[in-house]
């Protein structure tokens, strides 16, 4: 949970009033504060939090140790965000503050680091080690400790019943629907069908996997509870956000969706605004082919998966933002597999589920698989229509964020996926992270230019003229590679004989078609400085002046 001011200030006073628990800890730091015991504190308030079942822990910087308001000193010159990133380098997992706040109360600055409670099965540590709380002292995580978090691998949050709840809770709607996509899971088993149409509603939800003995867990109030069911959640509201973007990327309109989860996804999918595109993929026709922007069963996939994956325990919401090219998704909770890489390899087989109940559950209900064929079937849908590969982004902590084009961003690329249907995927994947600029090991750099895919000088790489010759592209490559440098330099000398005199930036603007369009400004403005010193070298040009005010002509012979 995000907390505004006003509400945090509230839970610091109410905090106060009580004691200082294991999940919370005041500090003075009137100035400043030692780096690496932060970093033994978020370890410690982290794996307190995860064993008293908490959604998270404080530590307060500014507060006396008899709760008293003093104000600290500690970066207040800018620079405390960056915590969140400094943190992640210490910790396992990637672990790192939920959120930073910097607050004046009393006329005093307190800071409120916000601590994610320790990942299940998994205690967090700082530089390899593992704290806990023992009064007002931190020590070693005691192995009682340790046992009882490595413990929690095989619980599950979304299996829990939730004993107030009956099926008078549940959605009639989402009942029905669910009935009729668990019969049509049985499709080849005739008689199973015949069966279901006899039983009631909660002997087919027993059946299916999302109640347990006619008890409602909260897998079932997740796919199929009534909006006014959401308070069994305590206080938390499973959602989905959708969000419009103007091409500002200022909000033009958004909507929620609750439960039922199971109709919300169709719901969330009507939302969005999938346009017919119209491209040439290949060389050997005029006329362009025509499809959505989005397919579909991909966009459905994600948003489940999304449903699927979710860390309840963070009490976050799913974010499905529009805009006008790309649709990209939002969602909390570590990315399982870790890499994109691993997910993409054959046979790969992720090493836990993190609600096994409700993946099994959406299995039944034909929402997903559970033989990892998710992120693979996605990179094909968009690869058969030559469309770069959706892009995962796993730098932000307990959060995955993925993001789906709906046109083409290189020609070249489309090109190529049309005209090489033999590239395996891995390759494919690569040369998609190279057409949107994206930097790949240096190994895998080796291994595309080996086959004569990409050319350029690390890491500023491009499509090479292998590929550029299958796909029709010279241009383009010459583009990327630019003229020789023996023809920039006549260039120059031809440029400084017509003009008498220049200064650099003028012969940029003379060179800019020849130099490479891959190269940044500072690196064309480097390379322009050596072809001018080369030419001065061999007696050829000369320079007046110094700095900004130099100039260039023509040596006379």
């Amino acid at each position: 949970m995000i907390y505004t001011d006003n509400q945090l200030k509230e839970k610091i006073s109410q905090m106060i009033e009580s004691f200082e628990s294991e999940v919370i800890e005041f500090k003075e730091a009137r100035t400043n504060y030692s780096f690496n015991d932060i970093g033994k504190y978020f370890s410690a308030l982290s794996n307190e939090a995860n064993l008293r079942g908490l959604q998270e822990a404080w530590l307060f910087f500014g507060v006396s140790d008899d709760k008293r308001y003093v104000g600290t000193e500690f970066r207040k010159q800018g620079n405390l965000q960056n915590l969140k990133k400094e943190i992640v380098n210490g910790t396992n997992e990637r672990l790192t503050f939920l959120e930073i706040y910097e607050l004046t109360i009393e006329k005093c600055r307190v800071i409120a680091f916000q601590i994610p409670p320790a990942i299940r099965g998994i205690p967090t540590t700082w530089q390899g080690a593992a704290y806990a709380r023992e009064h007002e002292s931190i020590c070693p995580l005691p192995m009682n400790k340790v046992d009882l978090i490595r413990s929690q691998i095989g619980m599950d949050w979304s299996k829990e019943i939730v004993e107030e709840a009956t099926i008078e809770d549940l959605n009639e709607d989402a009942i029905r629907k669910a009935r009729e996509l668990f019969s049509k899971r049985q499709s080849d088993r005739k008689k199973a069908q015949e069966v279901l149409r006899n039983l009631s509603d909660i002997e087919v939800l027993n059946k299916a996997g999302i109640t347990i003995k006619g008890k409602i867990t909260r897998t079932a109030l997740l796919l199929l509870g009534k909006g006014e069911a959401k308070y069994f959640f305590d206080g938390f509201i499973p959602r989905i956000t959708w969000t419009l973007y103007n091409a500002d990327n200022s909000v033009k309109a958004y909507e929620h969706f609750d439960i039922p989860m199971l109709l919300a996804v169709d719901k969330v999918y009507s939302k969005i605004r999938n346009e017919k595109y119209r491209y040439i993929a290949g060389q050997q026709t005029l006329f362009p082919d025509e499809v959505d922007q989005y397919e579909p069963e991909l966009i459905k996939e994600i948003i489940n998966n999304c449903i699927a994956h979710q860390d309840y325990r963070l009490r976050g919401k799913i974010n499905v933002e529009e805009f006008e090219d790309r649709l990209v998704f939002i969602n909390e909770g570590d990315f399982i597999p870790e890499s994109i890489e691993q997910a993409l390899e054959p046979g790969y087989k992720p090493p836990y589920y993190r609600n096994v109940f409700l993946c099994n559950a959406m299995v039944n209900l034909y929402m997903i698989d559970t033989n990892s064929m998710g992120i693979p079937m996605m990179y094909q849908i968009q690869r058969d229509k030559c469309f770069p590969l959706p892009t995962y982004d796993l730098n932000t902590s307990n959060r995955v964020k993925v993001t789906v084009y709906g046109k083409i961003l290189d020609k070249n690329y489309t090109q190529l996926l049309r005209s090489d249907v033999d590239l395996n995927m891995r390759t494919v994947f690569l040369l998609d992270q190279v057409q949107k600029q994206e930097i790949i090991s240096k190994e895998n750099f080796k291994e595309l230019k080996k086959q004569g895919l990409v050319e350029g000088r690390y890491p500023n790489i491009f499509v090479s003229f292998k590929v550029a010759d299958i796909v029709g592209q010279k241009a383009a490559y010459v583009r990327n590679k630019g003229l020789d440098d023996d023809i920039c330099k006549q260039l120059i000398v031809k440029a400084l004989e017509s003009m008498g005199e220049a200064r650099k930036k003028d012969l940029m603007e003379v060179l800019e078609k020849a130099l490479p369009e891959v190269l940044s400004e500072e690196q064309k403005s480097k390379k322009v400085s050596n072809l001018l010193q080369a030419l001065k070298k061999d007696g050829i040009i000369e320079v007046s002046g110094v700095n900004r005010y130099s100039k260039w002509y023509v040596k006379s012979k």
